[in-house]
């Protein structure tokens, strides 16, 4: 299924990026050519996720979850702006986004820290619940809102699957949507975006034009879709098509019927996800899965949302799909561990086959 996935977004990045990419670089399959090189890279990486034990996993997760943090911290004093928000680093060649790396991180030291929750002691529990909240507040400053959210409600979803008190996690949840809202009032164009997603078409030509063109496009689909390649909304109307809207564009070319089917197949990689969750046999395992079908099905979920003004305009990418190194080899590392939550579930590597116990 991740195979399918990758070769689907490769196919859909193609169509969505060759005109852009021939008008500004001179070069139809420029982005093409860089997504293929990063595929493999994270291949590559998702490779090293389901060969490296899961306990091995969990030792790393503490000081690369730390690592990360530093790096998103040091994208608010060197990092380069784009739009208003500071969240790359620029390595040379090499553009770093910490915010998308720390992804697989966050959810393996959220399964250490939930998955052993009532046997910690409260400085433990103070400590990496500090940790998290102090990384999902620098990613506000950047300021990433998107990014933040999806944190802090897949570290809430994951508390949630491992029987924390409700209350507590009430307490959490309304702690965060006042961070959220606070956020939203102290950044005007995060305000606007708010603002202007509930009625895009009274500033069609400003504020609501993003998703105005990507209405168009979804909506000129119609049932069947005009075709693989022949969306006419990328060519000069919609911005951001290789990216945060590449939903609007494979809604155009395969219509209705193709956007259910996405539905359904990330439908499906849910239900195939929580299987292996339901399978696993410790809670470290059994939260890294949910950790990890969370992240996958949850932001592709909330993208194809936001191309679809269901929700407000965001930075968030269609993992495996949209143009973007940092966003491929986090989604596929993260494939690559729920794959070894599989494995190691069913007794394929790392532990025992479990054998059907002798009938009396």
């Amino acid at each position: 299924m991740v195979a399918l996935w990758s070769l689907v977004g490769l196919l859909v990045l193609t169509s969505a990026s060759w005109w852009v990419a021939e008008r500004e670089m001179g070069d139809a399959a420029y982005y093409l050519k860089r997504q293929v090189v990063w595929m493999v890279a994270s291949w590559a990486l998702l490779w090293l996720g389901l060969r490296t034990s899961l306990r091995r996993w969990l030792q790393l997760a503490p000081s690369l979850l730390l690592l990360g943090g530093l790096l998103v911290a040091a994208t608010l004093v060197v990092g380069s702006t784009v739009n208003g928000a500071s969240r790359w680093l620029v390595l040379g060649p090499i553009q770093l986004q910490p915010s998308e790396l720390i992804k697989p991180f966050v959810v393996l030291q959220g399964a250490a820290l939930f998955g052993q929750w009532r046997r910690s002691g409260p400085d433990q529990k103070l400590l990496w619940l500090g940790v998290f909240g102090a990384l999902i507040l620098l990613i506000l400053k950047q300021p990433n809102l998107s990014t933040a959210a999806l944190t802090g409600m897949l570290l809430w979803l994951m508390a949630l699957a491992s029987g924390i008190s409700l209350p507590l996690l009430l307490g959490t949840a309304g702690a965060g949507v006042l961070v959220g809202v606070a956020s939203i009032l102290s950044n005007d164009y995060q305000r606007v975006r708010v603002t202007s997603f509930l009625n895009p078409w009274v500033d069609a030509q400003g504020d609501g034009y993003q998703l105005v063109q990507s209405l168009m496009a979804i909506g000129s689909g119609g049932v069947l879709g005009e075709g693989f390649g022949l969306s006419t909304q990328k060519l000069q109307y919609l911005p951001i098509q290789s990216t945060d809207f590449i939903f609007a564009v494979f809604a155009e070319e395969f219509g209705y019927i193709g956007s259910l089917a996405l539905l359904l197949f990330l439908l499906l990689f849910g239900f195939v996800g929580l299987r292996v969750a339901l399978a696993c046999r410790s809670n470290h395992q059994r939260l890294v899965a949910i950790g990890c079908t969370t992240l996958l099905v949850g932001q592709s979920i909330l993208n194809i949302a936001v191309a679809s003004g269901a929700m407000p305009t965001t930075g968030l990418p269609l993992p495996l799909i949209s143009y973007g190194g940092n966003s491929l080899m986090a989604s596929l590392l993260v494939a690559g561990l729920l794959i070894r939550c599989s494995l190691e579930s069913s007794g394929l590597i790392g532990g025992r086959r479990r054998h059907p116990r002798p009938a009396t």
